[in-house]
């Protein structure tokens, strides 16, 4: 019976229903979901909106060092023991996410397979992203950095192509992800509205041309 019970087990209607462990929360745009150096003691869920991770020095400087969409997790070191939250998590836009307390997290985690499957998807995803941006930050000049961040907002590469971005991003964000200043990422957001690569009609519009960018030697 209990094999039964598992396979009939949907990790998505688990991730949309309220229960032992498992609470929603609305945030409202610039509101902070937790905060750097409190405890770690659950994972969280984007179920609508953007979340992004800040990490701020001991000088008071801040950086942006993830953007979060639907239907991804964040804050999941507290599952290999990490004490104290490592970034402050804010939400962009009004945002309702889901925070799955620990204890929960790690029995649907040992009992579930195929919620099992869907968050190890969800690591190795964030793993590769993770790779992919130190060797941008290390070998890529800010105007391609700035080319990649924006394709990865229009989520480029997933099934019908780029989209605009719906969340409004400012421009100062976008300096904080790629490591630049405000100022060469406006010039180069008008260098690639002029070669049509992106375009402002309410939201921003980006183009899979942009991904020529990328491509010069």
């Amino acid at each position: 019976m209990a094999q039964k019970a598992s396979e009939r087990f949907d990790p998505k209607a688990f991730l949309a229903t309220v229960s032992q462990g498992r609470t929603v929360a609305l945030h409202r745009k610039n509101g902070v979901i937790f905060r750097q150096a409190m405890p770690a003691d659950a994972v969280f869920y984007v179920m609508r909106g953007r979340v992004k991770m800040v990490v701020t020095s001991k000088q008071g400087k801040e950086a942006v060092v993830g953007i979060m969409g639907p239907g991804e997790f964040f804050g999941e070191g507290c599952l290999i023991g990490q004490p104290l939250r490592l970034a402050t998590a804010k939400s962009m836009v009004d945002c309702e996410v889901m925070r799955v307390g620990k204890t929960e997290m790690i029995r649907v985690l040992h009992e579930e397979p195929s919620f099992g499957e869907l968050f190890m998807k969800h690591l190795l995803t964030r793993n590769s992203r993770v790779e992919e941006d130190l060797v941008d930050q290390l070998f890529n000049s800010s105007e391609k950095r700035l080319a990649r961040t924006l394709l990865l907002l229009a989520n480029f590469g997933k099934d019908g192509g780029p989209q605009p971005i719906a969340t409004k991003i400012s421009q100062e964000t976008l300096a904080e992800i790629i490591g630049t200043t405000r100022p060469r990422v406006s010039h180069f957001m008008n260098k690639f509205r002029k070669l049509g690569f992106i375009e402002y009609n309410g939201h921003l519009q980006v183009h899979s041309s942009l991904l020529s960018v990328l491509l010069e030697e």
